[in-house]
């Protein structure tokens, strides 16, 4: 394989590779030439080997692959707060869908700006999004830098305030999917809201639609136990059960929550091969319920990690994500060793790589792409380091991030964003307040 000279060489006390083996090394450094990593190893070893390379000594922190979030609605950090303390249906209902008929495509954009900031300062390199005036989102992506995978939602209610009926979605999808083909780090996604929001006909064309374009397809599936009541009442069958009827399980399809659901219903999506996305603490926060997801991993789901919107979490953060989904596996099963922080640690890599489809992000090995964080080791809750697996799942909080890159581009170091105006985005946020209470 052609090698290339590395462009910068970046050292710390940890590297956490997320290899096959899941090997931690001591005093390591990580190559990057390009957008790919070189060379990962022993600090001594690469320094030698590339002694020409800048180097980028970040001391006592440790380098890991970026976290992936699996599962967001990221315009919706306007709504952060707005609505709290309420049931999923209540909540949809009566405050963010009438909230949402307000939208417009600059808001949207400011929205997705805020929240990448957020994601980007707390070590989220790449995200599957869903939401509505999705070009905007495609647009604040492609310059703040960060990968995603982006559907432009949709339910059966036309008009839409994107389309005036079903057509005029499709030929939006079709519009985005010419304009962002070739985008190295943006892929689009057909992304239907939820069985109890359309119809077959819809989810079947959806389907047929993303086929097409050569999209991924993914849904909302199995959220709470009133979505499972009301498939049972209006299609006579379970919401996976559906799904397959209508052959939506496959190998490109990504389903969001997974909460209720049954052994049946794990072993049809095991053997569609699809993949499952675990949102720990929004289910909590609308009290949803609890996904299985050691079960399913047990059932052979892939399973990533995601936050949700931040109008039912609060937050973008994936290090809070971690330690909250260890510990809800662990009492809601009573059990311990439910969830282990390694395990929980791979659903935020590895796990969200399979939920985007996307194979060369995940984990820290030559030939894969450079999208990857540093944290400061030298805060009070980041010492003693025993195992530094431990300290990244159940003791970081977000807050020790000192470096987000992707494809080898830095887009966060030490306090300052490489790509956006915060100052200038904190102030448009506020701005956007006004907004919500018209």
């Amino acid at each position: 394989m052609m090698t290339m000279r590395p462009d910068s060489l970046y050292t710390a006390d940890y590297v956490v590779t997320q290899n096959a083996g899941r090997d931690v090394i001591q005093r390591g450094a990580l190559a990057v030439a390009g957008d790919k990593i070189e060379c990962v190893g022993h600090t001594d070893v690469l320094t030698a080997l590339y002694p020409e390379t800048r180097r980028v000594d970040l001391g006592r922190a440790v380098i890991m692959p970026g976290l992936i979030n699996a599962h967001t609605h990221v315009s919706m950090s306007l709504l952060r707060g707005y609505s709290d303390d309420k049931a999923l249906q209540e909540w949809l209902q009566k405050d963010i869908f009438p909230q949402e008929a307000k939208l417009t495509p600059q808001l949207v954009e400011l929205g997705a700006r805020f929240s990448m900031a957020e994601m980007i300062r707390s070590g989220t390199t790449a995200f599957y999004d869903m939401y509505m005036f999705e070009d905007s989102v495609f647009r604040a992506a492609d310059e703040m830098g960060l990968r995603a995978v982006l559907g432009e939602s949709t339910t059966e209610y036309f008009p839409t305030l994107v389309a005036k009926d079903k057509e005029a979605y499709f030929d939006l999808i079709r519009r985005y999917s010419a304009e962002w083909a070739d985008h190295p780090r943006i892929r689009q996604a057909v992304v239907p809201h939820a069985p109890y929001t359309t119809t077959p006909e819809l989810l079947r064309e959806c389907r047929d639609l993303a086929d097409e374009t050569g999209s991924l397809f993914g849904m909302h599936l199995a959220e709470t136990p009133w979505e499972t009541q009301h498939c049972l009442e209006q299609r006579h069958l379970r919401p996976v059960a559906y799904c397959a009827q209508l052959g939506l399980l496959r190998p490109d399809t990504t389903f969001f929550h997974l909460v209720d659901v049954n052994e049946t219903d794990m072993q049809m999506l095991a053997d569609g091969r699809c993949t499952g996305v675990y949102n720990p603490a929004s289910n909590m926060k609308l009290a949803s319920g609890v996904c299985p997801v050691c079960a399913l991993r047990a059932a052979g789901v892939p399973m990533g990690l995601g936050t949700d919107g931040p109008a039912s979490n609060n937050a973008h953060n994936m290090l809070r994500e971690m330690y909250v989904g260890s510990l809800l596996q662990k009492v809601h099963t009573l059990s311990p060793t439910a969830a282990p922080a390694q395990e929980v640690l791979d659903m935020a890599t590895l796990g969200g790589a399979a939920a985007l489809h996307t194979p060369y992000i995940g984990s820290l090995e030559p030939g894969m792409k450079a999208d990857f964080i540093a944290l400061d080791l030298s805060a009070p809750q980041m010492q003693p380091v025993h195992n530094i697996i431990s300290q990244l799942v159940y003791a970081a909080s977000g807050a020790e991030v000192r470096l987000t890159v992707v494809d080898g581009q830095e887009l966060y170091r030490d306090g300052i964003f490489r790509t956006c105006d915060y100052a200038a985005l904190l102030g448009e946020i506020q701005e956007a307040l006004a907004w919500t209470r018209k």
